[in-house]
């Protein structure tokens, strides 16, 4: 079975990964590496931090395949924030809940008439040897509800309607979710660029 190493410690991200891949892929993250250092993200964009993370993971681990993504809630009527800062929106360290509390803040203030459309946005960065060897994009578009609603998924899910739902991310089955969203969409191209190569 061909393994991937994830280069993140978010364990909600890799349960996701895990569940989008199935069985076809052993799936390990930064947690089996507790020794190495986090990686500063401070890229302007995601594809930059998606970089930095499996660079930096990958040259401490040749020969195998790391995948890092950079992913975050990007909405149209506050210029695209929370954007690269989706995880610190409310400061370093903040909690999912802060994050949301803060986007439902600034939310309050903006126009009621202006659209609410949103969408999230994921970069994959591939990495071997120290070395990108490419990214993937995928995005899901939808819109911000005015309150949360849901306990399923983490981060933004509770306040994500995505295109064609009446649910938040955070009431739809995980199943469902997965088979629309950035990440997953990101990771079908990740998975069929690996087969090619194996």
């Amino acid at each position: 079975m061909p393994s991937l190493l994830l280069a993140t410690r978010n364990a909600h991200k890799t349960t996701e990964i895990r569940a989008i891949l199935g069985g076809e892929w052993e799936v390990t993250d930064l947690s089996a590496h507790p020794e190495w250092p986090d990686v500063d993200e401070t890229g302007s964009s995601f594809a930059d931090n998606a970089a930095l993370k499996a660079l930096a993971a990958s040259a401490r681990l040749p020969g195998a395949w790391v995948a890092a993504d950079d992913s975050g809630l990007e909405v149209d009527a506050l210029g695209g924030a929370p954007g690269v800062q989706s995880a610190r929106y409310a400061g370093a360290g903040a909690t999912d809940a802060a994050n949301r509390e803060r986007l439902l803040g600034e939310m309050s203030r903006v126009d009621p008439a202006a659209p609410r459309s949103a969408r999230f946005h994921c970069v994959i960065a591939l990495a071997r040897d120290g070395r990108v060897e490419a990214s993937f994009d995928g995005a899901v578009e939808g819109s911000i509800n005015d309150r949360e609603r849901g306990e399923n998924g983490f981060g933004y899910d509770p306040l994500f309607i995505p295109q064609g739902y009446q649910d938040t991310f955070g009431e739809l089955p995980a199943a469902v979710k997965n088979g629309m969203s950035h990440r997953g969409r990101a990771l079908a191209k990740v998975i069929a660029y690996l087969r090619t190569r194996s």
